[in-house]
């Protein structure tokens, strides 16, 4: 393989950081390393840069690294939580994470955590980069099932534990993540706002603001947010579909 991996460090402790640091280092498919002391400055650096995979303690002052996890904009690195304790596993691995190093861990135990984020970054490049028309979502309303078509599908809104998909006519209501959904719905979709996917082919104008936000005007003459941190990603791929 290849790679070009950008990874950040994230944990209060320097010798740990020192650690993950040396042993990164001795990885040729690592190109780039950052490191931050708290869950604050994680997710500063990660709404300025991008990264492949994070390393993040748990434990840490101010904002715990479960805490992070939660707010880390789309597309999401790959994340490995790291640390002492391990009553926190099952919550590492409802906020979507990799893999979970239980210090002190060895060399050994490292690579294989590594490795499974390299696999899991490949397969998502392999993905991305040959279309794969995304699975219908069985949804229950009202005590009825009911089978909604991803490329009917305009945007999608989060509300609470919920996510809303609205089409051209109608409004479906799914109980999951606006990040979950960001992964069934395919490449298709793009995150535009915290809280909102667009399908970008339904796309039609972008409206800018003094502040660098916007508004996107949609087919289906539907309005949406478009936050500043999404902004560029998204006019790029639209210029890469005209």
């Amino acid at each position: 393989m290849a790679e070009q991996l950008r990874v950040l460090i994230v944990d209060d402790e320097r010798p740990a950081r020192d650690k993950l640091r040396r042993l990164l280092s001795a990885q040729s498919a690592v190109s780039f390393i950052a490191e931050v002391r708290d869950g604050v400055a994680a997710l500063q650096t990660l709404a300025q840069e991008k990264f492949d995979i994070v390393f993040l303690d748990i434990q840490m002052p101010e904002l715990d690294g479960l805490s992070v996890a939660q707010q880390i904009p789309e597309p999401a690195p790959q994340l490995i939580f790291v640390t002492a304790y391990d009553q926190f596993a099952l919550q590492a691995f409802d906020a979507n994470a990799l893999d979970y190093l239980l210090k002190p861990f060895d060399e050994e135990r490292f690579l294989r955590a590594f490795n499974k984020a390299r696999n899991a970054i490949a397969a998502q490049r392999v993905q991305s980069a040959v279309p794969i028309k995304a699975a219908p979502l069985i949804i229950q309303e009202r005590g009825n099932m009911q089978v909604v078509q991803v490329e009917d599908i305009h945007w999608v809104e989060a509300a609470d534990n919920y996510v809303l998909l609205h089409t051209a006519h109608t409004t479906h209501m799914l109980r999951q993540t606006l990040s979950v959904s960001a992964q069934r719905l395919g490449a298709a979709f793009s995150r535009c706002h915290r809280s909102y996917l667009v399908r970008r082919d339904q796309i039609l104008r972008f409206d800018a603001n003094g502040k660098g936000d916007g508004e996107f005007y949609l087919q289906s003459g539907a309005v949406i947010p478009c936050s500043r941190q999404y902004r560029e990603e998204i006019l790029q791929r639209l210029q890469q579909q005209s």
